[in-house]
């Protein structure tokens, strides 16, 4: 089932969830599942309120919200950047249920690669030396999609853009995934897609930023109250003005480290 079918919401809202395994690479309790329903299948994550370690500065039990509430924000943008991701009761208990995306395995979108070998038009975000203490680059894609991406992450105060967060779906389209330590009220941006920084945001981005911004003193923030406190939703707010005032991509802030670990 691609993100973009209109049967994926009720089918993740309402469907049977069965736990086929877990994923082991992931600091939360995450999930592998099935979900169906009326006769309608598709493979999803699960993860539990139960499952979430505990952090010291986010609320203990609020991060499946977040993940919905990006999806939210994601959804107000029309870029659907995020796939489908309802809260519901699924078999351990309340938790974030997201739609599993197929992706292309040899097409990267983030990399590390050799000095001399940053493919054509890639954007560069840091210069490292790998275990053998050669010199490396982080890179990343430079596509409209990756950059909208880079935009909602800003929106969102991702906290943690890992470059394994970034997803190319068999559909052709850009996914971001894993979105449970976002939104918090301080400034915590830290993410792998630097390589936009400074440059001027697009018109047309812009303007979905302004629509965005309105909606947030509406429908987008009414629904959002349901996630977030009254001081994130604020930030977020704040977030919103500033980026319209500027227009450009953000530079880090330098009182938080700029890129998460790992960063894959």
């Amino acid at each position: 089932m691609l993100p973009t079918d209109p049967a994926a919401l009720p089918l993740l809202h309402d469907g049977r969830i069965e736990i086929a395994g877990r994923i082991m690479d992931a600091s939360n309790a995450t999930l592998f599942c099935t979900v169906q329903y009326d006769g309608v299948s598709a493979e999803c994550v699960y993860k539990p309120i139960r499952g979430e370690r505990p952090l010291w500065d986010f609320p203990h039990g609020t991060l499946a919200g977040r993940e919905v509430a990006s999806w939210l924000l994601s959804e107000a943008t029309g870029w659907s950047l995020v796939p489908p991701t309802v809260l519901r009761t699924g078999p351990l208990g309340p938790g974030m249920v997201q739609l599993w995306v197929d992706t292309e395995h040899d097409r990267e979108l983030v990399d590390v690669v050799p000095v001399d070998a940053v493919p054509a038009g890639w954007c560069q975000v840091l210069q490292a030396h790998d275990r053998w203490g050669e010199p490396v680059l982080l890179v990343h894609a430079d596509t409209e999609e990756v950059r909208r991406l880079a935009v909602l992450d800003v929106l969102l105060n991702n906290a943690d853009r890992k470059g394994g967060h970034v997803l190319a779906g068999l559909d052709g389209t850009v996914y971001g995934v894993d979105h449970g330590i976002c939104l918090h009220h301080e400034d915590k941006l830290r993410t792998v897609l630097w390589g936009f920084l400074g440059e001027s945001l697009p018109a047309a981005v812009l303007s979905v930023v302004r629509r965005v911004r309105s909606e947030l003193d509406t429908t987008l923030g009414a629904a959002l109250t349901e996630h977030l406190t009254r001081a994130e939703l604020t930030a977020l707010r704040a977030r919103t003005d500033r980026l319209l005032a500027t227009e450009t991509f953000p530079a880090p802030n330098g009182a938080w480290p700029a890129i998460p670990w790992p960063a894959f």
